[in-house]
């Protein structure tokens, strides 16, 4: 799929629209049925907003998401746009509402690793395709919009 980034894109697009129209329900698993979400960056370049689908585990308050870009040895531009903006917008099922990003390190990004790998196994055969270390990201509800319980 890194072979056709256009395609990957628009696919993505795709998948982002009918995850967000049927509130979820279309689009809410990946394979292994690991979780979906959307997450909503504003461009850092085109000031343009841009939704994109991805994996996510629940990690206490926040949601840890992996800039994996299907083990491409380029970081994903959602990753990019999100760490220069500061916070953006998570849609999960039905419901919405804005996050900061804090990259996990340490001990807790290996434990993060770990949680993540168990719940969709494909990310460690990520790691074979590029020397990249990808960023474990918590998305943590920004102070003015609490996460919702679910």
């Amino acid at each position: 799929m890194t072979r056709w980034p256009r395609a990957q894109r628009a696919m993505g697009r795709a998948h982002a629209r009918l995850y967000r129209i049927s509130r979820g329900r279309v689009g809410g698993r990946w394979f292994a049925q690991a979780p979906v979400l959307v997450l909503e960056t504003v461009g850092r370049r085109s000031g343009e907003r841009r939704i994109t689908p991805v994996l996510y585990l629940r990690w206490g308050n926040a949601l840890v998401v992996m800039a994996a870009n299907a083990g491409s040895s380029r970081t994903p531009a959602w990753w990019l746009n999100l760490r220069d903006a500061g916070s953006g917008a998570v849609q999960v099922g039905a419901a919405r509402w804005t996050v900061r990003p804090r990259e996990l390190t340490g001990d807790e990004r290996d434990r993060a690793w770990r949680a993540f790998v168990e719940m969709y196994p494909q990310a460690e055969h990520y790691t074979r395709f590029t020397e990249r270390r990808f960023p474990l990201v918590a998305l943590e509800p920004a102070p003015t919009t609490p996460a919702p319980d679910r």
